[in-house]
């Protein structure tokens, strides 16, 4: 298991003004049995982004799997890097805490700005998506791992994914390792390819721009599902 990431390795400071690449780090758990459940939608925007891009997720690099490659738009080279993380299979059969994310962002040379993680959110409606440039951990553990790799530092951006609430008495964590049902399917299958398009407006015109015009329009699709079933 990797140990914490010195600070002075990574930086909140503005990026400079020529292009660096992007690191996206899917929050989720490895194995087939977690595969299409609602904690592993950081892996499933992973994946759908680099399916758009047509970049194959299948090196292993830092203890993660990982593919990078350039987007079809900007036509510049190592503008996207995908990792699954950050989870590792220790010797023992457990789950232990490993961020990829950490030595790959190490590795690279790239700011804390320039890391975007992707997650599970239980406050947002499923299927309604969020972009910000940083923020807390809202205790999901997949981020407070995050945060404790990174020294405490929070400044990095995120992409929130809904899941909606678990209905009546169930408990969260169970909630978390099922399975969607057909609508709720449907509903994280549209806002993935909303993802993907998100994340192509990223790279193109940067996170400020891109957030504010994805966020208002997320604003309203909160709305109209908030009161809707899955």
């Amino acid at each position: 298991m990797f140990s914490r990431i010195p600070r002075r390795c990574f930086s909140a400071a503005a990026a400079p003004p020529s292009p660096q690449p992007w690191l996206f780090v899917g929050l989720g758990n490895p194995g087939d049995k977690f595969k299409g459940t609602r904690h592993n939608v950081g892996f499933e925007m992973i994946d759908a982004f680099a399916e758009s891009q047509g970049i194959p997720m299948d090196t292993v690099h830092c203890k993660a799997v990982f593919g990078k490659g350039m987007t079809v738009e900007t036509g510049l080279e190592w503008c996207f890097f995908g990792v699954y993380g950050p989870l590792e299979i220790t010797a023992d059969g457990n789950y232990g805490r490993n961020l990829g994310s950490g030595p790959l962002a190490a590795y690279y040379k790239l700011p804390l700005n320039r890391v975007l993680v992707f997650h599970d959110d239980m406050d947002l409606p499923c299927g309604v998506l969020r972009l910000h440039d940083k923020g807390g951990h809202a205790s999901h553990n997949g981020l407070k791992n995050v945060i404790y790799h990174y020294r405490g530092n929070k400044e990095f951006p995120r992409l929130r994914i809904g899941i909606g609430r678990p209905p009546g008495q169930m408990d969260p964590k169970a909630f978390l390792l099922q399975k969607f049902n057909a609508t709720a399917r449907q509903r994280i299958d549209a806002a993935l390819q909303e993802g993907a398009g998100v994340l192509k407006q990223l790279i193109l015109k940067g996170l400020t721009e891109s957030a504010r015009c994805f966020n208002r329009e997320q604003k309203y699709k909160h709305i109209r599902l908030q009161t809707m079933p899955t």
